[in-house]
């Protein structure tokens, strides 16, 4: 099968995020989507001693996209506007649609602020079609045991949404996407098939692999063209990376803050609706 040509690479650089610093490959300068991915955080790796605070975020607000919760180590605590609490482990995912408008709040747990250990996770910004942006607000957490592992030489890859070698994910979408958390050894080589209208794109969070003749080191993400029927993989060192494939939503853009929509006045609309009460209440 023919590859994908790699199209962009772009470094994760640090931005500030309430109390936290993450890595930030999307957006960047000169890629302001994938759509529908508009937005990927990156926070740790990291160690955190036992019993010593750890960086929560304070509820806010969202509308118009889901913003979904890889946890690759650690513990985290989520709490939302809908009355919906998760404790989520590592390997766990929170795939959360803002809907018409939600307010949460989330952060390492008590268990692992008491306990200490390794924190890892990405947050995923995934667009909603028009159609669906003032949708009813919904919540899913999917514990690691609810979602197929596809197992090959040296690799391991966790399906979260889409389907994939004859598995379904465990996630319920608005759009067609494959959602992969991906583990992988030395040497491991597979070819990711991806239908040919989607877009695709690989974030390195740690290791280093080759796509098609192209080197990609740890904390970059990658896309590519349409002109092939997937993506060649082969693993150079021990790592793991996040895989993205979705159907592209061809309709305007806009954004401000934590909120998506596709014109500047309906911004405008969700941040009256906001400061109304009505995206609902949660306590810090």
């Amino acid at each position: 099968m023919k590859a994908r040509n790699v199209q962009n690479i772009s470094f994760a650089n640090e931005v500030q995020m309430g109390p936290m610093r993450v890595k930030q490959p999307l957006p960047t300068s000169n890629i302001r989507q994938v759509s529908p991915f508009i937005l990927l955080h990156h926070a740790g790796p990291t160690y955190h001693s036992p019993d010593t605070s750890k960086p929560r975020l304070n509820p806010h607000p969202h509308r118009g996209f889901e913003p979904v919760t890889f946890l690759f180590q650690g513990k985290i605590h989520h709490k939302d506007s809908l009355g919906n609490e998760g404790f989520l482990n590592a390997g766990d995912v929170q795939w959360m649609t803002s809907g018409k408008g939600i307010i949460h709040s989330e952060g390492p747990s008590a268990e692992f602020m008491h306990e200490g250990g390794d924190f890892e996770l990405i947050q995923l910004w995934v667009n909603l079609p028009r159609a669906h942006k003032m949708t009813e607000p919904k919540y899913q957490h999917l514990t690691k045991d609810t979602m197929p592992v596809l197992k090959e030489d040296g690799i391991e890859m966790q399906l979260v949404a889409g389907e994939y070698k004859g598995q379904a994910g465990a996630a319920s979408t608005f759009s067609p996407i494959l959602a992969m958390m991906v583990h992988f050894e030395a040497g491991a080589k597979t070819f990711f098939e991806i239908p040919a209208s989607y877009n695709g794109l690989l974030y390195v969070l740690d290791g280093e692999i080759r796509s098609n003749g192209t080197t990609v080191e740890k904390l970059n993400m990658v896309t590519f063209d349409h002109e092939g029927e997937g993506i060649d993989f082969e693993a150079i060192s021990k790592g793991k990376l996040l895989f993205l494939a979705g159907e592209p939503i061809q309709e305007p853009l806009s954004t401000y803050g934590p909120f998506v929509m596709n014109y500047p006045a309906e911004l405008k609309q969700a941040i009256v609706d906001y400061e109304t009460g009505l995206m609902g209440v949660l306590e810090d």
